[in-house]
This record gives C-alpha cells, structure tokens and sequence, in this order.
C-alpha cells in the first residue's frame, strides 16, 4: 500500500470534482476520523449508568441465547459477557454493533441524544481526532464537497462525535435502533452501515459521485472500493491483510 500525504490525496479529490462536480467524500468514524470506538464508550457508559431497561434486557437474553449463553444472569452482567465474548472472536461483530445500538431500548430518543452527547464530552472525542483526516474535512467544507459518515457505531454517538469535527449530524449514517412514538425499540433499522451496508447506506441517501472514502478496518473494505479515490486511514492488520484486493488503496500519512 503506498503512502500518500494529504496534499496528493487532496490534489486527487480536486481532479475528480473538475471532472466530476458535485460529488462527495464518505468517511468511517472509529479509527478514522478519531481514534478509538465511540460504540465502545457509549456501552462502557450504559453498563456503568445501569439503564439497561426491562424491554432491552430480553433481547439481550434472546441474544445470549443464540449465541450459547445459559439464561439467568443479570442485564448488566450479561451484557458485559456477550461483549466480552466477542472480543474473543465469539461473536460476530455485526451481533454486537447492533446490540450496542438497541440497548437503549426503553429511551425516550432525546435522552439517549443527552446521554451520549455527554459520553462523547467527558470521553472528550475533540481531542481525539486525526489531523490528517480533520484536514480532509475542512478542505472538503472550503470547497463545497459534501461530506458523509458511515458507521457502524449507534447514531446518537456517532452524530455527537461529528460535531467535533465540524461536520454536519445529518449526514451521519449509522445503527440505528427502530422507535415508536419516541421511544427506542429493542430492534434494528437494516442494513446496518456495516461491510457491504456500508455503500447500501450510503446509496440510500445520495447517489452523487463518490470522489473519496476513507477508512481504517477491514469492514471499510466495500465503501473504499465504491470510491473513485480510496484511502487508508492508519489502517488496521485486518485491513493491511486485504490491500491488494484493491490495488488502488493508498494510505494517508499519519499526523501528529
């Protein structure tokens, strides 16, 4: 994978928009645009809150369950444990990134919105953001080119994490849990901003050009390859490991 400086990825945006106005740039969040997982923060949150509700706590067990788990634990316990287990590769990540998300069941929206406002603040996410990718950004913002997030993260975390950034929460794509009448269901909207959802997503809410997408794990892997410019942002072993699959990938150089 070759390593490229903002300013030839950007000169490459550029050629792209002449050729092409109207386009966009689409970016993964964790990893990407920031370091670590906003996802992660706002589980840790919720498990150290104890706002597990009654009506996420069964689909938790139901959860438990299909993966193996004998039921009877508590929800804050049994939580931990599916979390745990995927992290040793048990589970699949798909199962906990949509977990994260409707564990909130039982919210009114805008408290799940205050909450994870709050964990993004304390969790302070702004100093936690790539220089090289906040470059892209703001470049992006000067010239007028659209700018998305695609995440597999829950949205409420991923919209307040963005505003670090100075980008816009409505172009935030990410899990989303289904709602009634305000309040959060112990369900998800499909597909996810996962893997090949990724582009799904991203199809769904725009069909502009996608000059760029950035993104640092391997699950980036279709979203990268759907752009015209595709870049690794820091990229992980996973994503490193399937690079030739897309010869074109290059990877931005890190800044401090």
């Amino acid at each position: 994978m070759k390593m490229e400086r903002v300013e030839e990825t950007l000169e490459r945006i550029r050629i792209e928009a002449e050729q092409a106005p109207g386009g966009v740039l689409a970016f993964d969040g964790d990893g990407t645009l920031w370091s670590g997982d906003v996802g992660d923060d706002l589980f840790l949150a919720l498990l150290e809150h104890g706002g597990i509700r009654p009506e996420a706590f069964e689909a938790l067990e139901r959860l438990a369950v299909s993966h193996g788990f004998a039921p009877g634990l508590p929800a804050r316990e049994l939580a931990h444990e599916l979390f745990a287990a995927f992290e040793a590769g048990r589970i699949p990540e798909k199962d906990i990134y949509e977990m994260v998300a409707w564990l909130f069941a039982g919210w009114r929206v805008d408290a799940v919105r205050d909450f994870a406002s709050d964990v993004v603040a304390r969790r302070e996410v702004k100093q936690r953001l790539h220089p090289e990718t906040r470059r892209v950004v703001e470049w992006a913002r000067r010239h007028g080119i659209g700018c998305y997030v695609v995440s597999a993260s829950p949205l409420a975390v991923v919209e307040a994490a963005v505003l670090a950034v100075g980008m816009d929460p409505a172009n935030v794509l990410a899990c989303t849990p289904r709602t009634e009448d305000g309040t959060v269901l112990p369900s998800i909207v499909e597909p996810i901003p996962y893997a090949a959802g990724k582009v799904r997503c991203l199809r769904s809410r725009t069909d502009r050009p996608l000059y760029a997408a950035f993104g640092d794990n391997v699950f980036d892997l279709e979203l990268l390859a759907a752009s015209r410019v595709p870049v690794a942002i820091r990229p992980k072993p996973r994503l490193r490991a399937r690079a030739a699959e897309l010869p074109s990938l290059v990877q931005l150089h890190p800044e401090d």
